[in-house]
């Protein structure tokens, strides 16, 4: 075993030809990190460790699976029954992609809370969507790969809504198909782009700490740190902190992938894929119900087809988020000192929810108008209210330092902080 020398002196000859060690160090060690932090701000991190076990699993599974569609079910079917703990591997891939969007959409929520994409972090929040649009890119590739009755039709659905783009969307759809339905091809570009779209949100994630480290955490009061007194090292007080919060998803994700695997699951996909029967009921997946929704609610409109207008809406509820920080006028970042931005969060929280509820159940009866209605407010929360409540209310004092309500007992030295030049994020 070597000496604690021989590796001091193995480690200073590598950092000084490549100063690896010491760049680990300053982010992950030294980095300086508002001492305010609550467990909300857990879930970047945990994103990390999710987008980290989803590759490796991906990877084991991919050795297994035979992307054609003579054989894709089959091959699925023999990674659960016939390969070394197969079902542990693919029940983990599996319900890891539920895991993954429930962490990053609780940790978009605090963003909009805590007013985390206000300046200078846009571009910081702008990676985040980029990330989110690659996730939903990857998962509906993914989901496709089984080959069964929902992932078949899901995959003829989505495809055929780039056909209702003028001019090219039918020229999209047959790229996308390669050929002139969903079949083998497709079958094989999906899945070659769901095994390197990984690899393209880890290069994006990078980006995205980078920006992050730039100018820093935000934090619950939404106020920059004015010294080393707000600040304190990352490790080893975070560091604890999120293998605790680590713990605790470990154990909330066993409970899923041993108890309950199929919970997020359609039992349609465990039929293999039949071009001549359609289900009764096609679905996306839990996390694109809310979008889906949104895609079924538009009516025509003048000379839109409904078709297409619903497609404009779906994609311009994500895109949206990329000028969000732009649409909020207000000077004050955190909802804690913002009373009527509190109140229309979770007014929007509640909307997205029973967006995700409509787009669960046909669109029929009360559930078009329900649909129609929350979609509405979705844009209107964006477009008309932000930038209204922005002007026009009167946030509460803010303090002038994080330190200060903890010394003072929570109290705050008031200057309307409408009247204070705009923070940096």
């Amino acid at each position: 075993m070597a000496s604690p020398g021989v590796v001091q002196r193995v480690s200073d000859w590598i950092d000084h030809r490549l100063p690896i060690i010491t760049f680990m160090q300053h982010e992950l060690h030294e980095y300086p990190t508002p001492k305010n932090l609550n467990y909300w701000w857990n879930f970047g991190s945990l994103a990390g460790i999710i987008l980290v076990i989803m590759i490796v699993t991906g990877i084991v599974l991919a050795m297994h699976y035979t992307p054609h569609t003579n054989y894709a079910f089959d091959s699925v079917e023999r990674i659960m029954r016939d390969v070394n703990y197969g079902w542990l591997i693919r029940y983990v891939h599996m319900n890891g992609a539920s895991m993954f969007f429930i962490v990053v959409y609780i940790h978009i929520f605090r963003g909009l809370y805590y007013g985390s994409y206000k300046s200078p972090r846009e571009l910081l929040w702008m990676l985040g969507v980029v990330i989110l649009l690659l996730m939903m890119a990857t998962a509906f590739m993914g989901y496709v790969l089984p080959w069964g009755q929902m992932s078949f039709w899901g995959a003829t659905v989505i495809t055929s809504l780039f056909s209702a783009i003028p001019l090219v969307g039918d020229q999209i759809t047959t790229w996308l198909w390669g050929g002139f339905s969903v079949d083998n091809p497709t079958l094989n570009r999906f899945f070659s782009l769901h095994y390197l779209m990984p690899f393209v949100i880890v290069g994006v994630v990078v980006l995205h700490v980078v920006a992050l480290h730039t100018h820093g955490s935000n934090n619950p009061v939404g106020i920059d740190t004015k010294g080393p007194q707000d600040s304190i090292p990352f490790h080893p007080y975070y560091t604890v902190k999120d293998f605790f919060g680590l713990g605790v998803f470990l154990i909330f994700s066993a409970g899923f992938v041993f108890f309950a695997p199929n919970f997020f699951g359609e039992p349609d996909n465990y039929i293999p894929a039949n071009p001549l029967q359609t289900p009764p009921h096609i679905v996306p997946e839990w996390y694109f119900l809310p979008f889906y929704a949104i895609l079924r609610a538009v009516p025509d409109i003048w000379f839109i087809d409904a078709k297409l207008a619903g497609v404009v809406a779906m994609f311009g509820s994500i895109a949206i988020l990329f000028i969000l920080p732009w649409l909020d006028t207000s000077k004050v970042r955190s909802a804690r000192y913002r009373p009527i931005y509190k109140q229309l969060f979770w007014i929007f929280l509640a909307d997205c929810i029973v967006l995700g509820w409509v787009g669960a159940n046909p669109p029929e009866g009360y559930f078009v108008v329900i649909g129609r209605i929350a979609t509405a407010y979705y844009f209107l929360h964006f477009l008309v209210l932000l930038p209204l409540v922005g002007k026009l209310e009167r946030p509460r004092p803010v303090p002038t330092s994080i330190s200060e309500p903890v010394l003072k007992g929570g109290g705050v030295r008031a200057q309307p902080a409408a009247a204070k030049p705009m923070e940096k994020a």
